[in-house]
């Protein structure tokens, strides 16, 4: 019998989702963006989205044992709301440097503009075709020793709808 794998919160699965396109817009992780309204608070959340984290080249006679220059993060704020971002641009600075567990962050840039137009949503991709009665039988087999009745039952969902969708 194979051992159920521990369930994951979507939240810690995001990063990685997202690492592609966060790395073009220069967040070399994805926690900044997918955790912004945990970092700056829902108030300024609804308000703001990270737009960028430019890092500057290291010169090439830098000194390789010092510190790294500090990054420039540009936020877009919603009209009068840039004011509110500028007037707390080292309480976000403070509060992204501590989520990311050092001071790499050295200073605020704000972008006035609409911030729906960051978060635009994809269409809702349609619903899958409903299991027939022979995958219902299939995964209700495949599932009538589990002994947790919540488990038994999302796992008839989940198989259900894999199989109707491996029909497709």
């Amino acid at each position: 019998m194979l051992k159920p794998r521990p369930t994951k919160r979507l939240s810690d699965l995001l990063p990685q989702a997202m690492g592609p396109a966060a790395a073009r817009q220069g967040f070399a992780g994805a926690e900044i963006v997918s955790r912004w309204a945990e970092i700056v608070g829902p108030e300024l959340a609804a308000v703001s989205a990270p737009q960028k984290l430019g890092v500057p080249a290291r010169a090439p006679a830098q000194d390789p044992d010092a510190a790294p220059p500090r990054a420039t993060l540009t936020v877009r704020a919603e009209g009068a709301f840039a004011l509110e971002i500028q007037h707390r641009s080292a309480e976000i600075l403070e509060r992204v440097n501590a989520h990311l567990g050092w001071p790499c962050v050295g200073q605020v840039k704000i972008r006035q503009g609409p911030v729906a137009e960051l978060r635009r949503r994809k269409p809702v991709p349609p619903r899958p075709p409903e299991p027939t009665a022979e995958e219902r039988g299939r995964v209700e087999t495949a599932t009538a020793t589990i002994e947790d009745e919540g488990l038994a039952d999302a796992l008839r969902r989940l198989g259900g709808a894999a199989l109707a969708r491996s029909r497709r």
